[in-house]
């Protein structure tokens, strides 16, 4: 009888850790954001690497939304970032700038979004044009290396 009640109870502590685990996924990953008043953005990068679903995007290092999708885009074979903004009141100028930033040399990447100064402001679902890919730094180390021009490592991309 008591290891009825023991199993029970102890199935009842792997559940409620279970759904602990469910709950701390949801939020880390901000995947129900943008259904709680935000919305959406799409930012076309050369290379997305080092981003995934549920990478941060932040503002003045704060954190406003996370990727929410990523795709290829087949005509322009540029990686296409679904941007989850929270706030809904939160809107960007048009001439908005999105672009892969590293947290240090070893850290992790995020989406750093850098407000422009134009009088219109991204509708939801509008594309970010002016956007900025991670530099590579085996690249870099190649470029600096060889005696390459380092100037084409970054700027802004056309889309």
């Amino acid at each position: 009888m008591s290891a009825d009640r023991a199993d029970a109870v102890l199935g009842g502590v792997v559940l409620a850790v279970a759904a602990g685990f469910l709950v701390y996924l949801v939020q880390a990953t901000g995947v129900a954001q943008t259904g709680r008043g935000g919305y959406e953005l799409v930012a076309s990068f050369r290379s997305a690497e080092g981003v995934r679903v549920g990478t941060d995007v932040r503002m003045a290092g704060v954190k406003i939304g996370s990727v929410t999708g990523m795709s290829l885009n087949p005509e322009s074979f540029r990686a296409d970032l679904q941007l989850g903004l929270r706030d809904a009141a939160l809107r960007l100028p048009e001439d908005s700038m999105a672009l892969v930033a590293s947290e240090g040399l070893l850290g992790g990447t995020y989406i750093e979004i850098v407000p422009g100064g134009a009088p219109y402001d991204l509708e939801p679902g509008a594309m970010i044009f002016n956007t900025q890919s991670a530099i590579s730094l085996p690249t870099l180390l190649m470029r600096f290396v060889t005696g390459s021009d380092a100037s084409a490592a970054g700027g802004t991309e056309a889309p």
